[in-house]
């Protein structure tokens, strides 16, 4: 399995931006499916957005569309998420996480790999 570790979180007022970051270590991620999750206090763990082997199709939460950006370097064996126009609703842990399959999903269990996450924190 590869291992995730995100980068990036941090806390910003509302209307910043931020760029997460998740580099896979142990294997290389060009044949990953990618995703990122976030999970509020509270709240389950929810789909942010997903990003194809290739880089070519992504796909968003109808909640971030238009705000994030999910990209991949797969030369460099990292997954990016850019985050702007953040809201205080956006406050929550990221993960990122990896798709053996390549396709990417907003279905969490079709997810192998998981990061630890990184805080994200919105204020108003």
């Amino acid at each position: 399995q590869v291992q995730l570790v995100e980068s990036g979180g941090g806390l910003v007022q509302a209307g910043g931006s931020l760029r997460l970051s998740c580099a896979g270590t142990g294997r290389s991620l060009s044949t990953y499916g990618m995703g990122w999750f976030r999970q509020a206090p509270g709240k389950e763990r929810e789909f942010v957005a997903c990003i194809h082997w290739g880089g070519s199709l992504t796909y968003y939460a109808d909640s971030v569309k238009g705000r994030f950006t999910i990209s991949r370097d797969n030369a460099k064996n990292m997954v990016y998420l850019l985050m702007n126009s953040l809201k205080f609703e956006d406050t929550a842990v990221y993960y990122c996480a990896a798709d053996e399959y390549g396709l990417g999903s907003r279905i969490r269990n079709h997810y192998d790999s998981w990061g630890q996450g990184t805080q994200v924190t919105v204020s108003s």
